[in-house]
């Protein structure tokens, strides 16, 4: 990549978009500072899915050599009924590359930040751990952020990537995260212990009413990666302990014997609300400005959380470049780089509910919905070329 005048960057958040943003800034030249709230660089969770739109920037930082020998490229993306255990459509993955200019992989979110972490750690990133920020101020020539410990790192620009519950977010926008009513259960286990799985070579998504169940192996299929989501009746009468195993039981009751059964190799020590926010469209102010879930976090139905952090890391390392090498001030780079990125990933916030509403109609709707997935064209892609073509994904910045 090519060396341009990049303003000294404060990178608050050491997640996936954390470091992919300062791995992009550091490979372009730029002197980078990266704060983790945590001890350590970890990932809670397991599997995640990564479309062109993602694979294609992570070959340009030089990381996708690295996680391909962990990764699964399966064949297709299946839909399937949850209820009467028959598939409803299909999208073949094997000519991504041919098609998008990448291929469609699944992996350990650990061993993606892995590599993101050798990557800054390679490029010569400043990563600070236990550092939890309390205060952020644009000072007009600068940004200091102020840690719980008494530290103070000071930077030309700062980048809240701080997540979700980003208190980075509270100077841009007075909102909450918004509670869906669904609840997760996800993790992975060693491919041995699976004694019910769906085709290895798949990426499978069980859909039924106000349910699914996610299924796909990892780490070169030593491991089998579960997600079962499900509508939560106590939550909605306001009970504390909602999603509790007990109810995650019940709503699956109904399932086919294939989903029932898979449940019983589903890790149940954590359950994670699912959680997201309106949409926005300002994400920068001055020197400082918002990245990956701390400016759009989105529920899971498009597999596209990391994969929009990365494209706005790419984003705004190019915003930034543009900016330094035409001479003009950071914050004129920051107010282009939410400009470009703001609307296609409100899009894709807005999109993502959509889908989670389709997924779990009953009753009529769900006929419907079933009917219209079987008789849709499996060669039909004019429901995800505007997420994984690079083509549509510069009209849409330009």
């Amino acid at each position: 990549m090519p060396s341009d005048v990049l303003p000294g960057t404060l990178v608050i958040g050491g997640g996936i978009g954390g470091l992919s943003a300062a791995l992009c800034l550091a490979l372009r030249g730029g002197t980078v500072t990266l704060a983790e709230r945590s001890k350590s660089f970890a990932e809670v969770g397991a599997g995640i899915q990564l479309a062109p739109n993602a694979t294609r920037i992570l070959r340009r930082l030089g990381v996708l050599d690295k996680i391909i020998p962990l990764a699964v490229r399966p064949r297709r993306l299946v839909l399937a009924d949850a209820i009467n255990d028959r598939e409803l459509t299909s999208l073949d993955l094997t000519d991504f590359p041919a098609r998008y200019g990448a291929p469609y992989l699944v992996l350990h979110r650990d061993d993606l930040l892995s590599a993101l972490l050798e990557g800054c750690q390679r490029s010569g990133v400043e990563l600070h751990t236990d550092a939890h920020v309390t205060r952020l101020e644009d000072t007009g020539d600068g940004v200091v952020a102020a840690c719980a410990d008494g530290r103070e790192f000071r930077a030309e620009i700062a980048i809240g990537a701080d997540g979700l519950h980003s208190r980075i977010r509270k100077l841009f926008a007075d909102d909450e995260p918004v509670n869906s009513g669904f609840v997760a259960y996800r993790g992975a286990v060693p491919m041995e212990q699976v004694e019910r799985h769906a085709d290895l070579r798949d990426v499978v998504a069980w859909l039924g009413p106000g349910l699914h169940l996610v299924q796909y192996p990892l780490r070169s299929g030593r491991m089998y990666n579960q997600v079962a989501v499900f509508r939560s009746p106590s939550f909605a009468r306001g009970d504390k302990d909602y999603g509790n195993p007990t109810e995650l039981k019940e709503a699956f009751a109904g399932c086919c014997e294939h989903v029932r059964e898979s449940l019983g190799t589903l890790s149940i020590e954590n359950r994670w609300p699912m959680l997201d926010r309106p949409p926005i469209p300002g994400w920068a102010h001055g020197r400082l400005a918002l990245l990956g879930d701390a400016a759009h976090p989105m529920l899971q139905y498009l597999a596209q959380g990391a994969c929009q952090a990365l494209e706005d890391s790419d984003a705004l390392a190019d915003a930034l470049a543009a900016a330094g090498n035409a001479g003009r001030p950071p914050a004129e780079g920051l107010a282009a780089y939410a400009a470009r990125r703001a609307p296609r990933a409100m899009r894709v916030q807005r999109t993502a509910r959509t889908w989670g509403e389709i997924w779990h109609v009953d009753g009529v709707a769900k006929l419907i919905r079933d009917e219209l997935l079987i008789d849709r064209d499996v060669a039909d892609h004019r429901h995800v070329a505007w997420l994984y073509d690079e083509a549509a994904l510069e009209r849409n910045a330009s």
